[in-house]
């Protein structure tokens, strides 16, 4: 069942009338805060994304004669890290995937005591009606039974870009149908999809909070905080905003600021926000930087051991 696609002054017209109607004007409808209980806990994974140059792709462009290692390969680096999970990204996957493939990976992913602690998709849920974006939702579809087959718990989901000639009000409207969709779908398979800060209509903390206004209160609905994704002024500040609707966290060695300018991130800084937010749940180191990252991430993953362990 599709949700129907609203404008802004459609839902502004109608949302008063409907929350009174059914006793929700406190605003229930909206996705709320992650409740959690006990202490901040943290368990270490690495992205497969940290290895993006090195790993055959499927998206955004095909890349399979030059790949100089294997997602099984990856698997292996993480067992030999000590981690306690491997982000195994639906890029790195064949194109067409099947059932054999995903239980050769669960089945290697158990045999090495590692948890798959989530997977992660290219969508764009700010496309119009058509093809293009009934392959999306698809394709989302798609990704969530092999998550759900594979015992990953989450999915990194985007909210996408606003087509070329329209306005960001048109797109967040498809971009919130677009997640009550799949979360509904999602929450039929015990998968939770987490939206990412991932510039488009996620550029800002203002632009993330104003999607999570508007999706459906669901325990499958969270939101993936990525600690380099933020170009603004303040992107420590700007991650406190989000940090209480995480459930899953990604670290980057480096962030950026509004100058676009990169300098290396307070490790421990981002590692207090999620405290503070009581976090629970993986912290997912995500290496982009140009040194070998068969030397470098062991060197920020005993970084990140120390401060969650503190």
């Amino acid at each position: 069942m599709r949700y129907p696609i609203l404008s802004r002054r459609d839902f502004l017209g109608t949302t008063a009338t409907s929350l009174a109607a059914v006793g929700l004007a406190n605003g229930a409808w909206a996705a709320k805060p992650i409740e959690r209980i006990g202490k901040p806990y943290m368990k270490l994974s690495l992205a497969a994304y940290s290895f993006n140059r090195f790993l055959p792709k499927n998206w955004p462009s095909p890349r399979e004669s030059d790949a100089k290692m294997t997602l099984l390969d990856f698997i292996d680096f993480c067992a030999e890290m000590d981690l306690d999970g491997t982000e195994l990204t639906s890029y790195y996957f064949p194109k067409k995937v099947n059932r054999k493939y995903l239980t050769k990976i669960k089945e290697k992913t158990f045999r090495l005591g590692l948890d798959i602690s989530g997977t992660a998709i290219g969508n764009d849920f700010c496309l119009p009606n058509g093809e293009a974006r009934d392959a999306q939702l698809e394709a989302t579809r798609q990704w969530i039974d092999h998550a759900a087959f594979m015992g990953a718990p989450v999915i990194r989901i985007f909210a996408g870009r606003i087509p070329k000639g329209e306005t960001e009000e048109i797109a967040l409207d498809r971009c919130v149908a677009g997640i009550n969709e799949s979360v509904a779908y999602a929450a039929k398979k015990g998968v939770v999809l987490a939206l990412e800060n991932h510039g488009g209509i996620t550029s800002t903390p203002q632009q993330i909070l104003a999607i999570i206004e508007r999706v459906d209160d669901s325990p499958f609905f969270g939101v993936n905080f990525d600690s380099g994704n933020f170009r603004t002024a303040d992107p420590y500040g700007d991650l406190e905003q989000i940090a209480q609707y995480a459930v899953n966290a990604q670290v980057k060695v480096e962030i950026a600021r509004d100058n676009g300018k990169k300098e290396h991130a307070d490790l421990k800084r981002v590692i207090n926000i999620l405290k503070q937010a009581n976090y629970r749940g993986y912290i997912v180191l995500e290496y982009e930087e140009k040194k070998d990252p068969r030397t470098e991430i062991p060197k920020y993953l005993d970084q990140l051991r120390e401060l969650i362990a503190i």
